[in-house]
């Protein structure tokens, strides 16, 4: 099956409709320690004309938290020449095999506070059941407000004298513990801890 007058990528209609969303977040993150907790976030999502408000604010939620995981605790680790050449298994091989060393959100993660509000009927999808759109994965996209909040904190007022620090995602603990001292300028950049994908 393909969905008829749709082009796909590189052409002048690559997709039948698109859905749009925006979130604001606000993340504390503990200097010392790197540890980030997202206090609240505010979404709004473009969901056409939806079928089922309420279904669809759980899909929101849902996309949204799998984004945070994305953004501050899924991290991929992978062996190389150098690291843990005591583990089973060659180089490449992964070191990231189980909840005991990959963190998924859970629901500690979720925001104490989280708003969901639906933009409706503005740009409705003409080519699905009542004005509908996907509602899935755009979400996950929207946990980028996330990285850049916790970032954020931990640059505090040297932001506004314009420095500035990579920061790799996800902004572990590790990696945002790293940037809040280099920010205070306690921490060199040969101490960024790598990133391992």
């Amino acid at each position: 099956y393909a969905t008829p007058d749709i082009g796909g990528f590189g052409t002048e209609k690559p997709f039948a409709y698109f859905t749009y969303g925006a979130a604001c977040t606000e993340v504390e993150v503990d200097v010392l320690t790197g540890n980030a907790r997202v206090l609240r976030s505010d979404i709004a999502m473009d969901l056409g004309s939806p079928i089922n408000p309420a279904l669809d604010i759980g899909q929101v939620e849902g996309g949204f938290t799998q984004g945070l995981g994305l953004m501050l605790t899924e991290e991929l680790k992978r062996r190389d020449e150098t690291n843990h050449a005591w583990l089973r298994g060659g180089v490449g091989s992964s070191l990231t095999n189980g909840p005991g060393n990959y963190k998924i959100p859970s629901s500690d993660d979720v925001p104490r506070d989280l708003r969901v509000s639906l933009i409706r009927d503005e740009v409705p999808n003409e080519k699905a059941s009542g004005g509908s759109k996907a509602v899935g994965e755009p979400p996950l996209a929207l946990g980028v407000s996330a990285f850049l909040a916790a970032k954020a904190a931990c640059l505090g007022d040297t932001a506004a004298g314009g420095v500035d620090l990579e920061l790799d995602s996800p902004a572990t603990a590790e990696r945002l513990s790293w940037c809040a001292s280099a920010a205070r300028g306690e921490s060199d950049a040969a101490l960024r801890p790598e990133l391992h994908v």
